[in-house]
């Protein structure tokens, strides 16, 4: 259980990160209460994401992956991104990812910034 809070945290603030960094990024709140608790709420829906479909797309472009040595996984960040975004308009939680380049780009910087955040915080469970 502290492993996960640990995690979606850490994925709050990649994703706040993200938020400040890309303009096309939109989370929308009337104040700083409202913005945390919906940008833990993304986290969760990201989480959830990254959690059910990322393996699968994975597998189904695993040759995509060793062709291009990895760098795929950029464009499977980008549309885990681009799903959480829709997952969130569906739930009418106020985030919103403007386009594939935009996802792409908040892709990259969550992928740093949770793995720097990973690297520091401690693993439990």
């Amino acid at each position: 259980m502290t492993n996960f809070l640990i995690k979606t945290l850490a994925n709050a603030a990649a994703l706040a990160v993200a938020t400040w960094l890309v303009s096309g990024i939109e989370l929308t709140g009337t104040d700083t209460g409202s913005k945390t608790v919906t940008l833990i709420v993304v986290a969760l829906i990201f989480g959830v994401v990254n959690f059910v479909v990322k393996p699968l797309l994975k597998f189904i472009s695993l040759p995509l992956l060793v062709l291009t040595l990895g760098l795929f996984t950029l464009v499977i960040n980008a549309l885990m991104l681009m799903l959480t975004s829709w997952v969130a308009d569906q739930l009418d939680v106020s985030f919103h990812v403007d386009g594939f380049g935009t996802a792409f780009l908040g892709g990259l910087i969550i992928s740093i910034v949770a793995w720097a955040l990973h690297m520091v915080l401690p693993d439990r469970d």
